[in-house]
């Protein structure tokens, strides 16, 4: 397994707000009103991975690391909260364009922008939290290797 890539986060961002756009396109009339709060959990989970990379960091920094394992499921935790919350990001900002026209038409628009907002910024702490805590389990060789050569990984 390698380290998240850009083009992966830009690729599943794009393809959330794509999917998102469409399915509101076709069917926002159908849909419940979004919860202004719907995004939140995006939040706690970019505090959680954000408390994981600070002790992570110390520990490999002490030389206190006793399982590699620990650490590659944290690699892979890292991973795929990136992945999924830029998706959520791509889908959150597909949301915000279609309803943030539509608020002076339609009285759910507005709640609805209020919520894709929201939705926007955890998602985005969450792509932040899962890239720092990615970083946090490189070993130090890892990093003296990549600052040598000019690149991340």
């Amino acid at each position: 397994m390698h380290f998240t890539r850009p083009r992966e986060l830009v690729v599943a961002g794009l393809l959330g707000l794509v999917l998102v756009y469409v399915v509101f396109q076709f069917a926002y009339g159908d849909l419940p009103r979004i919860p202004t709060l719907a995004g939140i959990t995006f939040a706690i989970l970019a505090v959680i991975e954000t408390i994981m990379a600070y002790t992570i960091r110390s520990r490999i920094k002490a030389g206190r690391v006793t399982s590699s394992i620990g650490i590659a499921r944290s690699v892979a935790l890292a991973k795929a909260s990136s992945i999924a919350g830029s998706f959520m990001t791509g889908g959150w900002l597909a949301a915000f364009a279609y309803v943030f026209p539509r608020r002076d038409e339609l009285v759910a628009s507005v709640f609805d922008t209020r919520a894709a907002v929201v939705g926007a910024v955890c998602s985005a702490l969450l792509v932040a939290a899962a890239l720092w805590l990615e970083h946090c389990c490189r070993t130090p060789e890892d990093d003296e290797r990549s600052t040598t050569r000019g690149t991340t990984g």
